[in-house]
């Protein structure tokens, strides 16, 4: 059955002259920045912060602090489904690879894949599927097997030829730590990714990235005011270089900043016992424009869209695949 299933890869790069393509999520981060009447000056602004914050880190040998610039690559992955292959290709994914330009060698580096995660079966499963299965119960749960489908999805995507091929190191996803759980400071602490937090209970989000294969620590990086989730395969502090980390660093701290600046771009710090709240009211913002009611509600349509397209008319074939996949 494996030879019925592959993935295709497209890139393409995302900077000031970047528009969304006809099948990317259009809730999807870089895609929100890129619409608009003032999508040039969104885009423009917002890499210019990347890169602001990359020197800030990368400060060694870099006196004016302008030696590096963060390129974005936009990777999105389509699985193609059934004997016909690409006829009935499903856009899977999408994430973001990092690249950093060092202009005193005039050297190319080659950065982390992931960073960023869109991913219609995830809209699927947390916009459509757990709502309705929460639906007049007392006590929020998940359902049997809720994430199972897409950790195989994703797992696979990570053994296949087309990841191999295309990219060295396992990904590194960033994301908002969970305003549903409280993180608790320790002593440790990493010369880029700054101290590390702690929980004692798992989010929702934690545990559906467990089923993609991924365990998660939490840092909180030097003139940062909150802790970022960081998700990853085996070695997070052991398998990439400073200079890749501070790449997903500046890339997502930037995004979060202006997607959800009452947690990351708050005026007071993280203390030792910290729990992110986005009712609170002491933040400032970025001169970045971005609609985050838009955002929830796409959620649903592309969740919807999921089902229609991908889930229901494949869900036997599906199913098996997956099965397959974990054994």
């Amino acid at each position: 059955m494996s030879r019925d299933f592959n993935f295709d890869l497209k890139r393409v790069y995302f900077n000031e002259d970047y528009h969304p393509s006809e099948n990317t999520r259009i809730t999807t981060n870089f895609a929100n920045l890129a619409r608009g009447k003032n999508r040039k000056e969104n885009l423009r602004n917002a890499l210019r912060m990347i890169d602001n914050r990359f020197n800030a880190l990368a400060y060694w040998d870099n006196p004016e602090g302008d030696r590096y610039s963060v390129e974005l690559e936009i990777i999105s992955v389509e699985m193609n489904i059934g004997a016909e292959g690409k006829n009935d290709a499903f856009p899977l994914i999408e994430i973001l690879k990092t690249n950093v330009f060092d202009r005193k060698t005039n050297e190319r580096i080659d950065g982390i894949v992931g960073n960023n995660f869109s991913s219609y079966i995830r809209d699927y499963d947390f916009s459509v599927v757990l709502p309705e299965h929460n639906r007049n119960r007392a006590q929020f749960s998940t359902p049997e097997k809720f994430g199972d489908l897409h950790g195989n999805l994703f797992k696979c995507f990570l053994e296949s030829a087309a990841y191999k091929e295309n990219f060295s190191k396992p990904p590194v996803i960033c994301l908002s730590a969970s305003s549903s759980r409280t993180y608790h400071r320790t002593d440790n602490r990493h010369p880029v990714l700054g101290v590390e937090y702690q929980q004692n209970e798992f989010s929702s989000t934690d545990q559906y990235f467990k089923k993609m294969g991924l365990r998660v620590r939490y840092f909180m990086p030097l003139n940062s005011v909150a802790p970022l989730a960081f998700y990853f395969v085996s070695d997070l502090l052991g398998d990439y270089t400073n200079l890749e980390l501070i790449s997903t660093v500046s890339t997502m701290e930037t995004f979060q900043k202006i997607y959800r600046p009452e947690i990351y771009n708050a005026n007071s710090v993280a203390g030792a016992r910290y729990q992110p709240d986005l009712n609170h009211q002491d933040y400032s913002l970025t001169r970045i424009v971005y609609d985050r009611e838009e955002r929830s509600r796409l959620a649903i349509e592309q969740g919807r869209f999921a089902e229609q397209h991908f889930i229901r008319p494949y869900k036997t074939i599906l199913e098996k695949w997956s099965a397959d996949c974990v054994h």
